[in-house]
């Protein structure tokens, strides 16, 4: 009866440790818990969740942790705020001085302005009759011109050299009516004196400003010149 008693008893310690084994089989093994390529904690799973350590948190977070009798008090520091947003780029500055458009137009306005003095400067030289519309033509056609040249002044440089050009269009074309003007009074002594073209003031600074004008916007830098005033 005794030997009964033992063999019952051992074998149901020995249950006991099979159930217990078997239990602890089924429970998953901790994970360690890695943040940012640094190991900082372990994982524990309880009935499907997961847990990890309170100070591991308020390590990796930098956060602050307060324990208290009945509460625990974890506080998280506030975000830094994120900088503005770049404002989009800009367009860059005109590059100083002259542009290429602005001096391109400027030289073939140049080479119509003379084409029109050399046309005027034979009635002054010869005596041609003035016959038809023709100085008005030349006229209209260089300040088309010229106002197309005034549209592409960009840079500082070219608006100075605009007001330069446009000097030299109005002491062109008072010139130009002051000599039609004469040959229409049939002044002869004006206008057949081969010699009154060189003695011309008003021509030679016109002259002037017109070579001044032409090797600038040539060297694509602005520069003065008392002829184009």
């Amino acid at each position: 009866m005794k030997n009964r008693t033992e063999l019952f008893y051992f074998l149901s310690f020995g249950f006991v440790l099979i159930f217990a084994g078997i239990l602890w089989a089924q429970s998953p093994p901790d994970r360690t818990l890695i943040v940012n390529g640094k190991e900082s904690g372990t994982v524990v799973q309880v009935s499907g969740r997961s847990y990890v350590d309170l100070e591991t948190v308020v390590q990796f977070t930098n956060a602050s942790v307060m324990i208290e009798p009945n509460r625990v008090l974890l506080t998280f520091q506030a975000p830094t705020p994120s900088r503005a947003a770049a404002p989009p780029p800009q367009p860059p500055p005109p590059a100083p001085g002259l542009s290429r458009d602005f001096a391109r137009l400027a030289i073939a306005e140049l080479a119509e302005m003379r084409e029109w003095r050399g046309a005027v400067g034979t009635i002054l030289a010869y005596g041609v009759p003035v016959v038809g519309t023709w100085p008005q033509d030349y006229r209209d056609r260089a300040l088309a011109d010229l106002n197309q040249v005034s549209v592409t002044a960009t840079t500082d440089a070219d608006h100075d050299a605009m007001q330069l050009l446009q000097n030299e269009f109005t002491n062109l074309g008072n010139w130009a009516d002051n000599v039609v003007a004469t040959r229409n009074s049939l002044d002869a002594t004006k206008t057949v004196n081969p010699d009154v073209m060189q003695n011309d003031q008003a021509l030679a600074k016109i002259s002037a400003c017109g070579r001044f004008l032409s090797s600038m916007l040539v060297s694509g830098s602005f520069a003065d010149d008392p002829s184009c005033r």
